[in-house]
């Protein structure tokens, strides 16, 4: 497999390259030159199969030809060491429950990969440098903490992350190091882009990203869709039934993967389900990208004003609109009706969701009576509804049970540092740093 620049200005690279370099040369993002669809077998063996048998056989026969089948199947069994349930709501409504992990987000499927991969490709020491929204920071933290030869900067805007996913990723120490900086997602996302362009830099540090702008994080998204259908009762490769992901997006890496997915071939199509930020629902309706400052909502981590995978989605359909709509619709919501939706499916279901998941139920809800009778819905579940509990609590008019997982970091001191919205500030807080362990 070798990976090419979004802005088609760079030579292609194999997969330990693309995986260290993070951003290629040019400053576009790397993509797969070629997603050949699996065999036919594959999916008519797909029904029951287990995430790990289903993931890998997908990645063997994605990346076999960078890695020995063992090890990547290896990867997939220490990276994915969790349940990724398909849970039924009625009717046709499921939910894909992605926050088993150990920092009960979905950002730990893609991170604790990365981790694993980069462990088998890599040559010398790594500076792992990411932007967060909020669960990004934790998953990658963890993933890479205390791995030796590895450091991790996590760079979130002050303020506007919740206070459990702040301590998922600044109560660690060690190797990795929090930066609180001044401005919102967007300006830490343009931190990371600046600091990667600095080739000097780069090579100094041994510069990779966890975003999902690095393709070693964006590729495993990819198995957890096929896993969705392998759980789906009825499901049959030849027979259907169709499926119709919805799916919460900010940076919209989560909807990329589940578009290769479908290129891979699956039958399925999608909603990218936003809050207000809605720069791409937008575009879908106007055919016009039209990328504008963030503004703060209660599903925060979807606080993206120019989503930067949207770009390899684009590359995908050839930058044009109208293929893009025969397989993606988009739908935007409020924070008064993100509430009323957990309120309601509390209520009504007796399921409790995070605020992003709500958006996703609410885009599904709208569309899915539009699609033909026999579509399955799915939701993907992005969070674990306790790191929003300040958010869902007063929603449900009751307390939230912390799990282990969130509960154990309240005890530790917050070790972040405060950092000014500007790179040359950041370049020289990274050249300070002690060499890796």
């Amino acid at each position: 497999m070798r990976f090419s620049s979004t802005a088609g200005l760079s030579p292609s690279v194999d997969l330990a390259e693309a995986l260290r370099r993070g951003l290629a040369a040019d400053g576009g993002l790397f993509v797969p030159d070629a997603l050949p669809p699996l065999p036919r077998s594959f999916f008519d063996e797909l029904p029951g199969k287990s995430l790990h048998e289903s993931a890998g056989a997908a990645i063997v026969h994605l990346l076999g030809d960078s890695l020995p089948a063992a090890v990547l199947r290896s990867v997939v069994e220490d990276a994915l060491d969790f349940p990724v349930p398909l849970v039924r709501l009625g009717g046709r409504v499921h939910v894909l429950e992605l926050f088993h992990g150990p920092t009960l987000a979905f950002k730990d499927v893609g991170a604790r990969f990365l981790a694993r991969l980069l462990a088998e490709t890599r040559g010398g020491e790594l500076t792992v440098l990411v932007a967060t929204s909020g669960d990004t920071g934790g998953a990658v933290a963890q993933a890479f903490f205390g791995v030796e030869g590895t450091r991790v900067a996590v760079l979130y805007p002050r303020g506007k992350v919740s206070a459990l996913q702040e301590r998922q990723f600044t109560t660690l120490g060690g190797n990795v190091r929090a930066f609180a900086v001044d401005g919102v997602f967007d300006d830490c996302q343009r931190l990371v882009k600046a600091a990667f362009a600095d080739r000097d830099l780069g090579r100094r540090l041994g510069l990779t990203s966890a975003n999902s702008i690095n393709v070693g994080r964006l590729l495993p998204q990819i198995l957890y869709y096929f896993h969705a259908a392998a759980q789906l009762e009825g499901y049959r490769a030849a027979a259907g039934p169709p499926l119709l992901f919805s799916t919460p997006s900010g940076n919209f890496g989560n909807l990329t993967a589940g578009l290769m997915a479908r290129a891979l071939g699956l039958d399925s199509r999608f909603i990218a389900a936003t809050n207000v930020n809605d720069v791409v629902p937008e575009y879908l309706r106007t055919s016009i990208y039209r990328p504008r400052p963030s503004v703060p909502t209660i599903s925060n981590a979807m606080d993206v004003g120019d989503p930067s995978n949207f770009v390899r989605i684009r590359h995908l359909y050839r930058d044009a609109p109208e293929r893009l709509h025969d397989h993606l619709v988009g739908r935007s919501y409020d924070d008064g009706e993100t509430a009323a939706a957990i309120r309601e499916v509390d209520r009504e279901r007796g399921y409790l969701m995070d605020p992003h998941t709500a958006v996703g139920y609410l885009a599904l809800r709208d569309v899915l009576p539009e699609r033909p009778p026999e579509t399955a819905g799915i939701v993907l579940s992005t969070a674990h509804p306790a790191k929003f509990r300040e958010v869902v609590e007063p929603v449900i008019g009751r307390e939230i049970e912390l799990p282990p997982q969130l509960a154990s970091r309240l005890g530790h001191p917050v070790l972040s540092e405060e950092l000014g919205n500007d790179v040359e500030e950041l370049k020289a807080r990274l050249l300070d740093w002690e060499p890796a362990a």
